[in-house]
């Protein structure tokens, strides 16, 4: 491959997995189960003994029931094409997260850690690892929950 055709073919990586989180953040919120789902790899692994969409599908439905609405914003993404493998990438992604807990509403800062494979020229989430830096109610400091 010519080093213009490397570069063109990275940058439309990039742009692919840079909708991922948008798409994901916009699914959660509309409780679409089906575009959720399907953002990720067929064979993903659910837990340490379940794998593929239909199991995710069974472990993500219930968690939607604990809160009413939900508002993501995205608010960077990181993207690290592996060089030894067009297929695969690494990421994180900063999200402020709102959801709606019976009478409250629940502010959270997370940080997801995630990988990405091409799967027939689409890019999907392989794994996305949540990391919660707080879930404090909109009227508490966030320092009165404490850090994680």
């Amino acid at each position: 491959m010519s080093d213009l055709a490397e570069r063109v073919a990275a940058i439309e990586s990039r742009l692919a997995i840079g909708q991922l989180p948008i798409r994901y953040a916009m699914a959660v919120d509309g409780r679409d189960l089906d575009t959720w789902v399907g953002l990720f790899v067929p064979d993903v692994q659910v837990g340490r003994h379940a794998s593929g969409r239909d199991a995710l599908r069974a472990h993500i439905d219930p968690m939607l029931r604990t809160f009413r609405r939900s508002v993501h914003q995205v608010c960077g993404h990181r993207i690290d094409l592996d060089p030894s493998d067009p297929t695969r990438a690494t990421g994180a992604v900063y999200c402020r997260a709102e959801h709606e807990v019976e009478d409250r509403w629940i502010v959270m800062a997370i940080c997801y850690l995630d990988r990405y494979r091409d799967v027939d020229g689409t890019w999907l989430f392989e794994r996305r690892r949540e990391r919660h830096w707080y879930a404090a109610g909109i009227d508490e400091h966030p320092q009165a929950v404490g850090f994680d």
